[in-house]
């Protein structure tokens, strides 16, 4: 019998149970897919000489998290490569705003634009610099994150204080208006701010759509060597390494429940998994909730908040292998691995408002994906392996487009979509479909079929709104990994922090496995002073997490 049973081998399973390891749990991890990885795989299927990541692709927030830092997965085989530019925006009149790693680079787009806005956006940017180490702190740890509040607190005064509170929530369209005068800067602000499902005018865009911005300005964003699921294979070499085990084609059907406390799981074929210490669960809230853990076992009123549990947008995605370069019309947005298709601000406003009305969007916002030009090893020379997603409303009432879709995704319909979305990138980039080998759709059901945490292609694990965060993620009064069963932690992109591949999640659950299973040995009277050292009062005894188990990403 294994220390602890993880559900699920995404990659805040995988984090987790690297980090039970080196602490010397034994550790069995049970995945439902045939491979492991989550939403972070490639293949060639799309044809074989090209290698198509099948969901995510860039990965900002793993360049930046010192969780995955700490686990040296270059060690284990990892290697990350970058495209000449990191993001592009171009308009169908044939100018691009462009961030670049370089500063001076970003700068001198955005002048192009309007004059000034280069210097705008070093503001920005010297901002960033400035809160970067406590926002990292608190993206990357526990709530309530206590240390990195009071940091933040401090340095805020040092930015400005309030105002600069109130430009970090103000909706992405206000803060566009306010920090530039042209159009560039604003693109680059909005274009990330929609990675989630954040409106122009929904609050706390502006912030969602800075932080993608600065990450991306300093960070970059980069891709695994080799394909997406590369850093999934490091992950799991590293954990192999440690004596941990990984069972692919095993799907956990039920959390086994005794005395209030998590002792196990039970498989689809009827195996039991005993775990002595711990259950981590590396699926969504409505999954763990709503199927793995009997309703007995959970007080009514998690029961009810869940039913008022909010997905962010639906996904539908198409891979290409082309045989020869994206002809666009913006000759910088060749030099870019993301590319954001919408022709301004207002058209990102109409998307958001179709979706928010139940419509399929007739011209549909598009990431767009270059995978050659960030990773020459993608395919052959002078080739390029490109994908492209949109979001859709996880419930369709109509089409905004006359052409009958109903999101029922039949073949028809799957077709229908794909070549919408190839319509759109015609309009920046004309003769696109002339370059085209071929093509595989991947519409929301396959998307969920393929990793059963993308509910219908939800990408973030519930919605990245405000009302969805912090202490409300993913029901209110939550925001941490512990559940209400002793010993079972969720340690998905449904718990605190929330979606994007940077571990967090899973260390969170990790940490707080570890503490428990401290406390459990300890006496009343000691248990006493490590709640109080939580506080920060003083005490002679010891923090509640030594450094030596992990340390938050302030000591990386």
């Amino acid at each position: 019998m294994p220390d602890v049973v993880v559900i699920g081998a995404g990659p805040n399973g995988l984090v987790a149970a690297n980090l039970l390891a080196d602490e010397g749990w034994s550790v069995e991890v049970l995945e439902e897919q045939p491979a492991p990885g989550g939403a972070v795989r490639h293949d060639r299927e799309v044809d074989p000489e090209f290698v198509n990541d099948l969901f995510s692709s860039f990965y900002p927030l793993a360049a930046a998290s010192p969780v995955l830092r700490r686990l040296r997965l270059g060690d284990h085989g990892l290697r990350w490569s970058h495209a000449p530019r990191v993001l592009a925006h171009p308009l169908t009149d044939g100018r691009c705003a462009v961030l670049a790693r370089d500063l001076d680079t970003t700068a001198d787009s955005l002048d192009a634009f309007h004059p000034g806005d280069g210097d705008a956006w070093r503001r920005l940017h010297d901002t960033w610099d400035h809160l970067a180490p406590d926002i990292l702190d608190a993206l990357f740890t526990p709530f309530p994150p206590v240390r990195a509040t009071a940091g933040l607190a401090a340095r805020l005064r040092g930015a400005g204080g309030l105002r600069m509170a109130r430009t970090l929530i103000l909706p992405v369209r206000r803060m566009g208006k306010e920090e530039f005068g042209g159009e560039g800067g604003r693109l680059l602000l909005a274009g990330n701010a929609l990675h989630a499902d954040l409106a122009p005018e929904a609050a706390g865009s502006g912030g969602f759509g800075w932080l993608m911005s600065m990450l991306g300005q300093s960070f970059g964003f980069p891709v695994p060597v080799g394909g997406a699921g590369a850093l999934t294979e490091a992950l799991v070499r590293r954990l192999r390494s440690r004596g941990g085990v990984l069972r692919c084609g095993q799907s956990v059907r039920r959390v086994i429940v005794r005395d209030g406390r998590a002792v196990g799981v039970r498989t689809a074929e009827g195996e039991t998994v005993g775990a002595r210490r711990a259950v981590l669960a590396d699926v969504s809230a409505s999954a763990l909730y709503g199927e793995l853990v009997e309703a007995e076992h959970l007080p009514s009123q998690v029961l009810d908040d869940l039913r008022r549990f909010e997905w962010d947008f639906a996904t539908f995605k198409v891979d290409w292998a082309c045989d020869g370069p994206v002809p666009w019309r913006a000759a910088s947005a060749a030099q870019a691995g993301t590319v954001h298709l919408a022709d301004g601000v207002d058209e990102l406003t109409r998307f958001a408002a179709q979706i928010a009305m139940g419509q399929v969007p007739d011209r549909p916002f598009a990431l767009f994906g270059q995978m050659t030009t960030a990773d020459a090893s993608r395919s052959p020379r002078g080739t390029e392996a490109a994908w492209a997603y949109t979001h859709l409303p996880q419930v369709i009432k109509s089409d905004a487009g006359d052409e009958g879709l109903t999101g029922a995704w039949t073949p028809r319909e799957q077709e229908i979509m794909a070549d919408r979305i190839e319509r759109q990138i015609e309009r920046f980039a004309p003769g696109f479909r002339s370059v085209v080998r071929a093509r595989r759709i991947l519409a929301p059901p396959t998307l969920q079929a393929l990793d059963g945490n993308l509910r219908a292609g939800a990408i973030n694990g519930g919605t990245a709104a405000m009302h969805q965060q912090l202490v409300f993620r993913p029901v209110p009064g939550t925001g941490r990994p512990e559940t209400p069963v002793r010993g079972l932690y969720l340690a998905s992109a449904s718990a605190h922090p929330g979606g994007g591949v940077h571990g967090a999640p899973g260390a969170n659950a990790a940490r707080a496995a570890l503490h428990r299973q401290r406390l459990s040995g300890l006496t009343r009277a000691q248990r006493v002073l490590t709640r109080r050292d939580r506080t920060g009062r003083k005490s002679p005894h010891p923090p509640y997490l030594p450094a030596r188990v992990l340390p938050g990403p302030g000591a990386v």
